[in-house]
C-alpha cells in the first residue's frame, strides 16, 4: 500500500461500498416490479410483499451496520486523542473541538498536533481544513 496522505486517505471496501450497496438497490427495484406485477395475481402478492419488506429490511441494514460501526470507531478515536493531546500537552482537548474535527487531527504528527488543536479550536477549522494544515500525515489503515 502507499504511503498514506490527504489525497488517498479514504479507504473504500469493494465488496461492501460497491457490490453490496449495488445489488441492495438493484434488489429493491426488481421487487418493486415484482409487486407492480402481482398486483393482478393476487396470489403472489403476499410473497411479492414480503420480498420488499425483506430488501427494505436488507437496506436498512446496510446503513446501520455501517453507522453502529463508525460510531464506535469515532469514540475510540475521540479517546485516543484526547489521551494523545493529554500526553504531550498535560491538558485535555478544548471542549470546543468536535467528534469531527477530533477525528480529522488523529492525522497529524505529534509534533504538530498540539498546535493544530487549539488553531482548529480558535478557528473553527472544518475537518477538511485540518487534514490539509497536515504538513506530517499520521496513517491511519485501521478505520474503514
Amino acid at each position: 500500500m502507499a504511503e498514506q496522505n490527504y489525497a488517498n486517505h479514504r479507504q473504500t471496501v469493494f465488496g461492501f461500498h460497491i457490490v453490496l450497496s449495488a445489488l441492495i438497490v438493484l434488489t429493491f427495484f426488481g421487487s418493486l416490479v415484482n409487486l407492480w406485477r402481482s398486483l393482478e395475481d393476487h396470489h403472489r402478492l403476499y410473497s411479492a410483499s414480503l420480498i420488499v419488506v425483506l430488501d427494505v429490511i436488507a437496506g436498512m441494514l446496510f446503513y446501520y451496520c455501517r453507522t453502529f460501526a463508525l460510531k464506535a470507531q469515532d469514540r475510540a478515536i475521540r479517546a485516543e486523542e484526547n489521551l494523545r493531546h493529554f500526553v504531550l500537552t498535560g491538558k485535555l482537548v478544548d471542549p470546543r473541538i468536535t467528534i469531527r474535527q477530533i477525528i480529522a487531527l488523529r492525522f497529524a504528527s505529534d509534533a504538530e498536533f498540539p498546535t493544530l488543536v487549539q488553531k482548529a479550536a480558535s478557528d473553527g477549522l472544518s475537518p477538511d481544513a485540518i487534514k490539509r494544515e497536515v504538513k506530517n500525515w499520521r496513517a491511519d489503515t485501521y478505520r474503514v
